[in-house]
């Protein structure tokens, strides 16, 4: 007893002279500060210096951060009934990861995980099925053990928690008083995670903050309050960019094209109320998201509205640039994918395509060079979104389809695929990357597993979902080494670590 009581007293100390270290921490911008550590709740960090305590997001630290703090907090977990788990001598158990919002961490559909399965020639297996998330085209949002999307509920159109290990509802909580009325029918909009809160976009078109913990509406605002309008009748699908201390969205308005709101109190901060010129598409939102762009060392966020691509200056919302070209009279919806100076940008229907743009700064404006354009027959995605990965671009190519296609974006040239490469599945395909391959879902639910490599087209095997219903629009998720699929009012969570 004596020597137990030693031992644990040694290993007590051990742990509280650690929980007191003060330390310097890194944000993943790079940012430090030296502070003591003071505990983690609700995915928020609080760190303690000069006397003062401040609070961030366990997102927002570096992955040795986190890792620190996962090693205090799996000391402190009650051992009731069993000895203290172990590690393999030189490891640490990773934290849990997060898919923070629509196309992943970072918004370019690009998976950090690895160790994954490198086949789908046997389905991988199903972890668990869920239903309860009501009408939907919506994908799914994943951390601190919680995944959040949107649903109609028959009595309003509502954002839904639920817990990641077995997909059952922790709250659910209604943002219309009844479900909005549009073609298509349901909610689109994957909700943001920022913290301890949650930010989601309705398909009529209010924006709003909840808390994650609970579901309870912290600020609410209607675009119609900004003359927000679509290009055409499908409801708004966008997913809010939370960049920062602000919360940037698209409401198509005549005066408020782009909007950014303080995300903590959701007061206006700046409105864009300029857009691409030129005869092609329509005025109002287009239906993809908007994204960060650095291009000529001037912070502007991109977006595809109704008009064509966009840059407006993250500052204060003023309109850098515009391109019509690419724009198409029905529905501009793929989400713009930025490479340095450049934007590649397609759009489906008869009259899209696909264009590189090259931007330069000139005094308070930019010049937009047209590198190279292909007509709609060449190149073009529907919806489903596109892969950068180095030099190469993949993507589903034509209009209602999702021939597997690689592209050099540099040079436009189609490396393999395109036009005679139809694929596995039927229908427009949403493109996901995990360690080293596509996850290709199409719209008649077909799952195939793609190599991501520009040497050759490699089939690596499809499976069928245990349930589909409808068009399978929803984006796959890939986070924690599963692959979550939304399926209407059901959610499937498959396993992809061996």
């Amino acid at each position: 007893m004596e020597r137990f009581t030693v031992i644990f007293c040694v290993w007590l100390t051990g742990l509280m002279a650690a929980e007191a270290e003060i330390r310097t921490w890194t944000s993943v911008a790079g940012k430090t500060i030296t502070a003591e550590y003071g505990g983690l709740q609700g995915g928020v960090v609080s760190l303690r210096a000069n006397g003062r305590e401040g609070r961030i997001p366990l997102s927002k630290l570096s992955a040795e951060d986190r890792a620190y703090i996962e090693r205090i907090e799996r000391a402190r977990r009650p051992r009731l009934g069993g000895p203290r788990p172990t590690q393999p001598s030189g490891t640490v158990a990773e934290p849990a990861a997060a898919w923070t919002r629509y196309r992943g961490p970072n918004g370019d559909g690009r998976s950090p995980e690895k160790g994954l399965l490198q086949s789908f020639d046997t389905a991988p297996d199903l972890l668990w099925q869920a239903d309860g998330f009501g009408q939907g085209f919506a994908s799914v949002s994943v951390a601190n053990g919680r995944i959040y999307t949107t649903g109609n509920t028959g009595n309003g159109q509502a954002v839904f928690a639920a817990d990641e290990s077995d997909g059952q509802i922790v709250w659910t909580t209604p943002l219309t008083s009844s479900d909005p009325k549009h073609g298509y029918d349901g909610s689109r909009c994957t909700p943001t995670i920022d913290g301890n809160r949650i930010y989601a976009i309705t398909s009529d078109g209010q924006i709003a903050s909840l808390n994650a913990a609970d579901g309870k509406v912290i600020w609410q605002h209607d675009y119609d309050d900004w003359g927000g309008r679509m290009m055409s009748g499908w409801g708004f699908s966008e997913s809010p960019l939370v960049d920062g201390d602000l919360v940037v969205c698209n409401p198509g308005g005549r005066d408020a094209v782009l909007v950014a709101l303080d995300k903590v109190s959701g007061r206006v901060k700046w409105k864009c109320d300029e857009d691409a010129e030129g005869g092609k598409g329509k005025d109002g939102a287009g239906y993809g998201c908007i994204v960060v762009s650095h291009a000529g060392g001037v912070k502007q966020y991109v977006c595809l509205t109704g008009k064509g691509v966009i840059g407006v200056r993250a500052s204060d919302g003023r309109l850098l640039w515009g391109y019509n070209r690419v724009a198409n009279g029905t529905a501009n919806i793929p989400t713009p994918v930025v490479i340095d100076d450049y934007v590649f940008c397609s759009s489906g229907y008869g009259d899209g395509g696909s264009a590189l743009l090259k931007l330069s700064a000139r005094g308070s404006r930019f010049d937009v060079e047209e590198v190279w354009w292909k007509e709609p027959n060449q190149l073009q995605n529907h919806h489903g979104g596109m892969i950068r990965l180095g030099d190469h671009i993949y993507m589903g190519h034509k209009h209602n389809s999702g021939f597997p296609t690689c592209i050099e974006w540099k040079s436009g040239n189609v490396v393999w695929g395109g036009k005679n490469n139809r694929g596995p599945g039927s229908g427009s395909a949403a493109v996901v990357y995990a360690d080293g391959n596509l996850i290709f879902r199409y719209e008649n639910g077909l799952v195939a597993m793609i190599e991501a490599t520009p040497s050759s087209y490699n089939l690596k095997g499809s499976f069928t979902p245990a349930f589909q219903q409808g068009k399978s629009w929803s984006h796959p998720t890939v986070v924690n080494g599963k692959l979550f699929l939304r399926e209407q009012d059901a959610m499937m969570c498959y396993k992809l670590r061996p």
